[in-house]
């Protein structure tokens, strides 16, 4: 068969989010996001007794609240924006390739959205992530739950797996003319504000030795490719670059920290530095984040806000996440269209 013939599905997957802000359901998430051994590794019986004895009894209730805050008319806004990139690529590529959506907590479910794949019999399937830095517990952990669940078919089509595109020219363009929506040279300072991993996880993607001994905010290399907090400030390097941000105007750093064995610098903190040098406005990108979720719309523009005031600052403007953005679904055309 031709390659061109060949009927082609293409998975996009995200994080997931509850069905609902109720406690019931905020608590069922959290249960399944937090018992995922990629996301806290550490061995299982004390990984369930901290989970589902501690964390999750405790923090349903409180993390509803944040829920109910971020709830729209629309539900919520990570699936929402994911299921209009979903669109939007699907009318972008037109109908000779097929596009899904699946998180991978919750739903739609990975199970369910590749049974209905299964049935259409497609002779290749595309594996799209919609993480652009690899990490285990987002990537990997997506592409893990994929190959438990295809392994069970009797007929496994062809596959690829999309491991990560932080340097993509499109997806470092999309956030670019983000950023040009708002003049620049009236913040302080910048910050590009990742999702937070424990160190330990970063030190895994070496044989030999722990991310600290690596030059990772310097550069990408063969040894640091998928290391997170290489792509991490390689992707803000970039964007700063097509934004004209010199180096001195703006930071790195990592966010929803547990813990101070987290990547560093910690974001909380480095908000409070910045207040304290008599900063007084401060614009904030979530590179990690290709759908504003809880992380960005409460977490940066309400959690963040409220302690730069507590320290004498006076504005956080978040940078809006990927969302729909007319440039960002041409990247995932491209990165598709390079794979059929």
């Amino acid at each position: 068969m031709n390659m061109k013939n060949k009927k082609t599905g293409v998975l996009l997957i995200n994080l997931g989010t509850p069905d609902s802000p109720k406690v019931s359901d905020v608590r069922s998430y959290l249960f399944q996001f937090l018992n995922d051994p990629r996301v806290i590794d550490i061995p299982v019986v004390l990984r369930k007794v901290l989970v589902n004895g501690i964390i999750v009894p405790f923090r349903a209730p409180k993390s509803a609240e944040e829920y109910k805050k971020l709830w729209t008319d629309k539900g919520s806004p990570l699936l929402y924006y994911s299921e209009q990139t979903k669109e939007k690529l699907q009318e972008s590529l037109g109908n000779d390739i097929t596009v899904e959506l699946a998180m991978r907590y919750k739903n739609p479910s990975i199970p369910d959205v590749l049974e209905k794949m299964r049935k259409e019999n497609y002779d290749k399937i595309i594996i799209l992530p919609l993480f652009p830095q690899y990490a285990s517990a987002t990537n990997g952990s997506a592409i893990e739950e994929v190959f438990r669940v295809i392994s069970k078919w009797w007929v496994i089509p062809e596959l690829e797996f999309v491991g990560q595109f932080y340097d993509h020219p499109l997806y470092i363009q999309a956030y670019a003319e983000l950023g040009r929506q708002f003049k620049i040279e009236d913040y302080d300072h910048v910050i590009f504000s990742y999702h937070g991993l424990p160190t330990r996880q970063v030190d895994k993607v070496y044989d030999n030795g722990l991310c600290e001994d690596r030059d990772c905010e310097k550069e990408v290399n063969e040894e640091n490719k998928f290391c997170y907090k290489a792509t991490s400030y390689a992707t803000t390097r970039a964007i700063a670059e097509a934004l004209n941000i010199p180096e001195e105007k703006y930071t790195v750093a990592f966010q929803s920290r547990l813990d101070n064995k987290w990547l560093e610098p910690f974001a909380d903190k480095t908000i409070i530095e910045q207040a304290q040098k008599g900063a007084k406005k401060l614009l904030f990108f979530s590179p990690a984040f290709t759908a504003d979720c809880l992380e960005t719309i409460i977490e940066i523009g309400e959690g963040y806000q409220e302690l730069f005031e507590e320290h004498g600052g006076e504005k956080v403007q978040l940078v809006p996440s990927l969302n729909d953005h007319p440039t960002w679904i041409e990247c995932l055309k491209d990165i598709v269209k390079n794979r059929v």
